[in-house]
């Protein structure tokens, strides 16, 4: 975490979001965010605020049509009283404050004695209590009830869009509270944040286990399970917020899958796609979606998911124009794309090879490992890489039909489709070097012999080496294939040049354990990737094998 003191934390990052930020002033004393920009005289003034590391939440939706102002505290701490009634006193310009309060006890507590203050001041004021998360609902209604989490900024959103055009105190508090009512979310972690200052994260979750129900504040959740699929994830944390709203089919929604600060878009973006389906599943309309990193803890590693019950008059004031920095820039409505990869899918062409036992189990068996290996291939690249080489592998080996290799494709066939997973569907280096390693196996072999498939080899090297400069040496899959071609071209039977080829790949892939890299992603770590075997090599190697052993058989 970048850090100049824990003490001084909070007040540099403030002063970095006002330095960068035109329409947002700091009042230091006691501790406040404005807008720059007043409000129309006799407009409703909404203001929000709770402990920080929530960012953007709340200082990020400042800006009209949005919050008039923001009471921070410390780090997951509620600030004062006495900052929410000056700050409630700044925004103030006749129309009344609403106060925007998540469902924690001091958040509640500092904003109600602020309330008591303005009215010593005759400051129309009122609240909107946020009380969305499912995790800590209890049917015997005792305890402190749900607490406030995500939905926050929806609420922001809608009832700042009808204090701007020009809504009563009473209609703005009323719309909130009708919102907040059919809010509902549930969040997991992967990882615990770590407060500014300390060493250690805010509980402690074992490798391979993930936190159910956790709050932003840093806290455990609820139940903690071992770690499962995207998939599962979101129904884990989605049904549970259906069943408390008590959702229906033919009922719409804002769907909001939100980050909490150390979780990529990508990973957002594949939840969000899960819960469309899952929502789509129940016939569940998505009226709106929302997605991104808008309600964090810190660096929590994990995402929430809420739901909240719409119709049109809620949308349209979520469809209203903010100028808030931090508010994202939205699609109206949302359809769901179909669970596929990239790339376009294998249509053989027409070819007069006949199909051939021993390939399709030569291809079978290959690509069976390379998928089963994965794991162990990413952690090779990962040791001497960038860690996707594994990836790559099953992103194209996952698109070819291993019962049509084994049962139907001709020897050609095969390799074009391999080829075709390649070029087609694994990115990188590796994807476009496999791509055309394969593709001069379907060129050549209009034959299974031992010319056939040695002419197929040599042209792959050649191809190989003219695309990727790499020579033996490099720590790249050539230190395993040129071996491979030079015992095919000294074998005088496919049985004999298999096996040999297979013994001389294996050896140069496990040579490339000494060497330093000089192409390739492992090139960029130097000395590092020594005593790592380079995986392109050994799956090459693992290739061969697989020829040797069902030409055996």
């Amino acid at each position: 975490m970048f850090v100049n003191s824990a003490r001084t934390f909070v007040a540099d990052a403030i002063r970095g979001l006002v330095a960068s930020t035109a329409d947002i002033s700091w009042h230091p004393d006691p501790g406040f965010l404005t807008r720059e920009e007043p409000l129309a005289a006799g407009q409703v003034a909404l203001l929000s605020g709770g402990g920080s590391g929530h960012e953007p939440m709340h200082a990020g939706f400042i800006g009209a049509g949005m919050l008039a102002g923001v009471c921070p505290g410390l780090v997951f701490t509620s600030p004062n009283a006495l900052q929410v009634h000056e700050a409630s006193k700044s925004v103030s310009v006749g129309g009344g404050v609403v106060h925007i309060v998540k469902n924690y006890t001091g958040d509640v507590m500092n904003f109600s004695i602020a309330r008591e203050l303005l009215r010593e001041d005759n400051i129309e004021s009122d609240y909107v209590l946020i009380d969305d998360d499912v995790a800590t609902e209890r049917a015997d209604g005792d305890g402190p009830g749900r607490r406030g989490t995500a939905a926050t900024v929806i609420v922001e959103k809608i009832c700042g869009a009808a204090a701007e055009r020009g809504d009563t105190l009473a209609d703005v508090v009323a719309l909130g509270r009708r919102v907040a009512a059919n809010s509902r979310s549930m969040a997991v972690a992967l990882r615990a944040c770590t407060a500014p200052g300390s060493n250690e994260p805010s509980f402690d979750l074992p490798d391979g286990e993930i936190e159910l129900g956790i709050g932003i504040h840093g806290e455990r959740g609820t139940s903690r399970v071992p770690d499962m699929p995207a998939q599962d994830i979101v129904a884990a944390l989605t049904q549970p917020v259906i069943d408390s709203l008590g959702l229906e089919r033919g009922e719409s929604v804002i769907a909001f899958v939100n980050g909490l600060g150390a979780t990529h878009p990508m990973e957002l973006h594949l939840l969000y796609g899960e819960l469309a389906e899952y929502l789509s599943d129940k016939g569940i309309e998505v009226a709106r979606p929302l997605v991104g990193s808008l309600v964090t803890a810190l660096n929590m590693a994990g995402a929430s998911i809420t739901l909240v019950r719409v119709d049109d008059s809620v949308l349209e004031l979520f469809d209203a124009p903010t100028d808030a920095p931090a508010w994202p820039a939205l699609v109206r409505d949302t359809v769901l794309g179909e669970r596929t990869g990239f790339g376009p899918s294998f249509a053989p062409s027409e070819n007069d090879s006949p199909r051939s036992e021993w390939v399709s189990d030569w291809m079978a068996s290959w690509v069976q490992r390379v998928l089963t290996e994965e794991p162990a291939l990413t952690d090779l690249d990962r040791r001497a890489g960038d860690g996707d080489f594994g990836t790559n592998m099953v992103s194209a080996l996952e698109q070819v039909d291993l019962a049509q290799i084994r049962e139907t494709y001709s020897a050609q066939t095969i390799f074009e489709a391999v080829s075709a997973a390649y070029l087609g569907h694994a990115g990188g280096t590796s994807g476009a070097l496999f791509g055309i390693w394969f593709r001069q196996f379907y060129l050549a072999l209009h034959a299974e012999d031992l010319a056939a498939i040695t002419t197929a080899a040599r042209n792959g090297l050649e191809r190989i080496t003219e695309l990727g400069g790499a020579r033996v040496g490099d720590k790249t899959m050539v230190d395993a294939i040129a071996p491979a071609v030079d015992a095919l071209d000294n074998a005088t039977d496919l049985r004999t040049g298999l096996t040999d080829a297979a013994r001389a790949a294996t050896e140069g892939a496990q040579s490339t354990e000494n060497f330093t890299a000089n192409r390739g992603r492992a090139s960029y770590v130097g000395d590092a990737a020594r005593g790592v075997v380079d995986p392109g090599a050994l799956v090459i190697a693992w290739f061969f094998e697989a020829a040797a052993d069902a030409v055996r058989g």
